[in-house]
């Protein structure tokens, strides 16, 4: 369940890092603004958005390595077999741990019942003529 929710918030993050990080402006583009040619463009004026974005930013990537060594953290602490193979392989273990006999093994003088005999109809031969077949 803790997982879950720090994999939501790491998801989040990373989508608002990206975000914010299409919303700043190249280093080509402060030397423009600089001489007043883009400072009318802004909301936040010339130097307003650069702060606050960039220190945005800062915070948001910090919270995505935090939650990025959270995770892997909780990964690598999991017992769960990785593949089907490994699965098959832990199950074959528990079972040669716990031997169950499925079925009863027969006393020496015991012997298995004769299996009914399954009368052959005439009329069907047992097996097809290849002269028939053409």
């Amino acid at each position: 369940m803790l997982q879950t929710g720090i994999l939501i918030l790491h998801v989040f993050v990373a989508a608002s890092l990206i975000g914010l990080v299409l919303l700043q402006r190249g280093k080509g583009a402060e030397a423009g603004a600089a001489f007043g040619a883009g400072a009318s463009g802004t909301v936040f004026g010339a130097q307003g958005s650069a702060n606050f974005l960039s220190h945005t930013t800062a915070v948001l990537a910090a919270v995505f390595f935090m939650t990025s060594l959270t995770l892997a953290y909780f990964s690598s602490q999991t017992t769960e077999p990785l593949s089907i193979l490994e699965q098959e392989i832990s199950s074959q273990e528990a079972l040669s741990d716990a031997p169950v006999e499925m079925f009863p093994v027969e006393q020496a003088g015991d012997s298995l019942p004769a299996l009914p005999d399954i009368e052959q109809d005439d009329d069907i031969p047992a097996t097809p003529d290849p002269e028939d077949a053409g």
